[in-house]
């Protein structure tokens, strides 16, 4: 198996990364990214792209794929509407109508959060916008699309968020996200988590197109 990582130099997509290079059932791991992620790997190959709003443009490297993991993903803290649409539904969307004209025979998941409102009429502003790239993604017409939801992420193997304050903030609540998954064990996942719950349901489907925590731990 063939796949495709977007957001790899961040917590959640470093994780699934190293998931996706340590395990048996897949053979090549395409990194798209703006930087290096910094790792040797005789499975990764690296496109560093700069345009996240035109992948058009490489289209002819995403050919023959399996299954695309959009991790790539902000903050909207400090951000308007505008701003954070632009990276977080402009580029997810670029990217998966570039790779369903390509190859729609692909499974396509996609990194969301929990709290996302698919009605897309939240007065939170990342909700909706979360919510209508949610929903687009859903009905461009992949041979499976499967939402990931997963709340709090405890990293493990020592990833970390790109952002420094994303960073200090981990650090500070680590403690908390344990004790939460103490009292309610279904609640919280860890990065290793996600990358092999993605693998699974890339590999053996799922009932649900909407994973929230409790269906990750299962996958995993």
């Amino acid at each position: 198996m063939k796949v495709i990582i977007t957001g790899a130099t961040g917590m959640v997509g470093k994780g699934v990364l190293l998931e996706c290079l340590d395990h048996t059932d897949i053979a090549e791991v395409l990194s798209i990214s703006r930087r290096s992620t910094g790792i040797e790997h005789s499975k990764l190959v690296e496109l560093i792209h700069e345009d996240f709003s035109d992948f058009e443009s490489i289209a002819n490297r995403l050919k023959g794929y399996d299954a695309c993991y959009a991790c790539m993903g902000v903050s909207a803290t400090g951000m308007s509407e505008a701003q954070y649409t632009k990276l977080t539904y402009d580029f997810t969307i670029s990217l998966a109508k570039t790779l369903h004209a390509v190859n729609n025979d692909m499974v396509f998941v996609y990194v969301s959060g929990e709290g996302t409102d698919s009605t897309e009429k939240s007065w939170i502003m990342w909700a909706r916008v979360k919510g209508k790239t949610e929903n687009d993604i859903l009905n461009l017409g992949f041979r499976k699309t499967f939402i990931f939801r997963p709340g709090a992420i405890i990293p493990k193997k020592g990833v970390q968020p790109s952002s420094r304050l994303s960073r200090v903030l981990i650090n500070m609540l680590i403690w908390l996200f344990y004790l939460i998954k103490l009292i309610s064990p279904k609640s919280i996942v860890d990065s290793i988590q996600i990358g092999r719950a993605m693998i699974n349901v890339t590999i053996n489907g799922y009932e649900k197109e909407i994973i929230r925590p409790s269906d990750i731990l299962e996958l995993a």
